[in-house]
């Protein structure tokens, strides 16, 4: 189960996960971000209620940080521990931009 909350404000984007970001998940979130990526410049991921992301959710976190290269910024803010050490382990603490 994964709930996605985003607020939209003038080129920037929230977007708060919460729950499981895995193999049965990240399809929605996936279809959420292509409908309003374009045009975004500032994204910003909400981890505070993110228990759980497979590699199906690290998959679509490098997608969006590729299309976020592009056009503008994203980062990450309140990641777990857990979470964190997933970052670490798969280098894509290098990657992501992590606060």
């Amino acid at each position: 189960m994964l709930n996605i909350t985003k607020s939209l404000n003038d080129g920037q984007a929230l977007v708060a996960l919460e729950g499981r970001l895995d193999t049965t998940t990240a399809p929605s979130l996936e279809g959420e971000l292509k409908a309003f990526l374009p045009g975004i410049t500032d994204l910003v991921f909400d981890f505070e209620k993110l228990e759980y992301i497979s590699s199906a959710g690290l998959r679509i976190l490098l997608s969006a940080q590729k299309t976020m290269n592009r056009q503008g910024t994203m980062k990450l803010i309140h990641v777990a521990p857990a979470i964190g050490e997933i970052f670490e382990v798969t280098g894509f603490s290098d990657i992501l931009t992590i606060e």
